[in-house]
């Protein structure tokens, strides 16, 4: 108010939470949706069942998977969500881990603000903790030699063993597939490996058991060749990779063709005949015996079977891309410009029957670091959930021969963390003490929640590790499969990459961190329906549909 007169500072509608309030509200939206991913930690963690509007259904313990197929609306809890995100994009792996462990970092904040402590000196509190927390992670992490087949193995291990294909004879299977890809297409750069993910191909196809799921060094898509004439195999394959359509160009615009004799016609029809026959001879006189296009084939179906070119038609834009890659072709747009020397090369291109469908296989690409696995399950529910597995198990390999060192799994490494950054807030003194000790306290959830997951005692556990590390013990965790604690989580070859634990630690903290800053919170008014015109109107329109529209006399 200013001299009576009130003055709008913001549009109608607009809510407004600020100070505490703000702070206390984004903290119940961490907790909320920490809470919910909790239970699917771990070996034994539980799945969810997410069913969208439209009533498809998403069955999964992964993280990144469950915060993304949730409608969340709260924007705290989104930008866990974004976080989680994040977490998947970088390492593929530990997004349960981040969204739990901010969701922790923020509860117990929450206390300390109830102690009158400012934000401000939280913030502080959980960056000195942060950065400490990375620095004892180098420490106690072990270098590993990725050449050894058997450490990538229990890598593998470690990974799936908390997913769907985790259990059982699957699980060889897919150890085996992630292994091989790998060996396939990492390449040595100076001391380390370099491994593109966009080299791997995972192409999903319902019929039989994971167990018949395969690994194939090329391309595989999930299309057939277009006519009945054109051969089924091709050996020492020139192939074209199109994205223009083999067919006439139709107008933008309507048009109208008016005929008045059937001569014109049939003119009409040759000249069309005749453009598309050229375009074949252009394919033809390259030396191209494959094409390939994302776009529709038309009547050249059967000029090209006459030519013995095996054609494949709309082929989606990513496999595309994957195949120019693999074969070494260039993606032609216009036919006018397709040469010799913008053909790719594969030693075999094949159609083959996968169960009841027939599916083309490019086999023997110029690129040799192109591979395609192939996943086999009983229904698409299942398959997804499988690819979502081999995916996390072929980041975490990357992230090994990225960076080759491993920590313990089993919350080993994040008790140890604890119990250092213990040791490391008695030397701070003041208020940033007890928030350097909230932070090792929140670090604790993770081994806390694989004990209840397991049917353990939480507090139990927690002390009895405690004591462990105490007594030099670094890796000693939860071996959730058993239900006990193992004094060296690693004999049983329970590993984690250090890329991992580093970015999930960051990523959480981070989160937590950029929600505490946050004292406002301003929501814009949701946008308002038309409203109807007068009641004038509103007669005519009611006339308008129970009569059919207006009438002229």
């Amino acid at each position: 108010m200013a001299a009576g007169v009130p003055i709008l500072i913001l549009k109608e509608g607009t809510q407004r939470t600020y100070g505490r309030e703000a702070i206390r509200a984004n903290i119940l939206a961490a907790k909320v949706l920490a809470e919910i991913l909790k239970t699917s930690l771990g070996p034994r963690g539980l799945d969810k069942m997410l069913v969208d509007a439209f009533g498809d259904i998403v069955v999964t313990n992964d993280g990144a998977t469950i915060v993304k197929e949730m409608e969340v609306q709260h924007p705290a809890a989104k930008l866990l969500v974004e976080v989680a995100k994040a977490q998947d994009a970088e390492v593929g792996d530990g997004t349960t881990t981040v969204v739990v462990l901010a969701g922790t970092l923020l509860e117990k904040a929450e206390k300390l603000l109830d102690e009158n402590i400012h934000p401000t000196t939280i913030i502080d509190g959980y960056t000195k903790a942060l950065h400490k927390a990375l620095e004892y992670l180098s420490e106690i992490a072990v270098p590993v030699n990725v050449e050894d087949d058997q450490v990538l193995r229990r890598i593998i291990d470690t990974t799936i063993s908390s997913k769907f294909v985790g259990h059982g004879p699957e699980k060889e299977k897919i150890i085996e597939l992630v292994l091989n890809t790998i060996r396939i297409i990492a390449e040595k750069k100076g001391e380390g490996y370099e491994v593109d993910l966009d080299n791997v191909k995972i192409e999903k196809k319902k019929g039989g058991s994971l167990l018949d799921s395969r690994l194939i060094r090329g391309v595989v898509i999930d299309k057939e060749v277009v006519h009945p004439d054109m051969p089924r195999v091709v050996k020492n394959a020139k192939i074209a990779v199109l994205d223009t359509p083999l067919e006439v160009q139709k107008p933008d615009l309507s048009t109208k063709i008016r005929v008045t004799d059937i001569d014109q016609l049939e003119k009409f029809l040759e000249e069309e005949t005749k453009l598309i026959k050229e375009m074949v001879e252009k394919i033809a006189a390259t030396g191209a015996n494959v094409v390939i296009t994302q776009k529709g084939i038309d009547e050249a179906q059967h000029f090209l079977a006459k030519k013995g070119i095996l054609a494949v038609r709309r082929v989606k834009r990513s496999d595309i891309e994957k195949i120019a890659k693999a074969t070494g072709a260039k993606i032609v747009t216009s036919l006018r410009d397709l040469k010799p020397e913008d053909l790719g090369y594969a030693e075999l291109v094949e159609e083959r029957r996968v169960g009841e469908d027939k599916m083309i296989f490019i086999e023997g690409a110029k690129n040799p670091k192109s591979v395609t696995i192939l996943l086999r399950g009983a229904n698409d529910m299942l398959l997804d959930e499988a690819e979502r597995n081999v995916m996390d198990a072929l980041h975490s390999l990357r992230n090994i021969m990225k960076e080759p060192k491993i920590v313990g799994g089993g919350g080993a490494v994040e008790i140890e963390i604890a119990e250092k950054l213990k040791d490391y807030a008695k030397t701070l003194g003041g208020k940033e003490q007890m928030a350097v000790e909230a932070y090792s306290e929140a670090l604790e959830v993770i081994p806390i929640v694989l004990a209840e997951s397991a049917g353990m005692d939480a507090l139990d556990t927690l002390l009895q590790l405690r004591s462990l590390h105490a007594k030099g013990y670094k890796f000693a965790g939860v071996n959730v499969v058993e239900g006990k604690i193992e004094e060296d989580m690693t004999k049983l070859n329970v590993y984690e990459p250090i890329l991992v634990k580093k970015q999930a630690i960051k990523s959480a903290s981070e989160a937590a961190i950029s929600l505490l800053k946050i004292d406002d919170v301003i929501s814009a008014a949701p946008p308002k329906k038309e409203e109807k015109k007068g009641e004038e109107g509103e007669e005519e329109e009611e006339g308008g549909k129970k009569f059919g529209g207006n009438f002229e006399f």
